[in-house]
């Protein structure tokens, strides 16, 4: 089942691609058949810097048990950082 969900959203941060490091602008998260992954969806996010083209994007596949986990370890470790 294709969802067509999908959320973009600015960020800023850095990513490695095969070039070496760039700046990131967005990030593009959605729900659909993966190109890589061994499962039939997966959440993919895709990291980018839109200004630098193609080549500046870092994609990921994960499955829904595994995107589960991430959030739940983002939270967690916001959650305990200094403030």
């Amino acid at each position: 089942m294709c969802t067509y969900l999908t959320e973009k959203t600015p960020v800023t941060g850095s990513a490695k691609g095969a070039d070496g490091w760039f700046a990131l602008s967005h990030a593009v998260v959605y729900y659909d058949h993966p190109a890589h992954a061994p499962a039939e969806h997966t959440l993919n996010i895709d990291f980018s810097n839109l200004g630098k083209g193609p080549a500046a994007r870092v994609a990921v596949e994960l499955t829904t048990e595994s995107a589960e986990a991430l959030v739940a370890a983002i939270r967690t470790t916001l959650g305990a950082r200094p403030l």
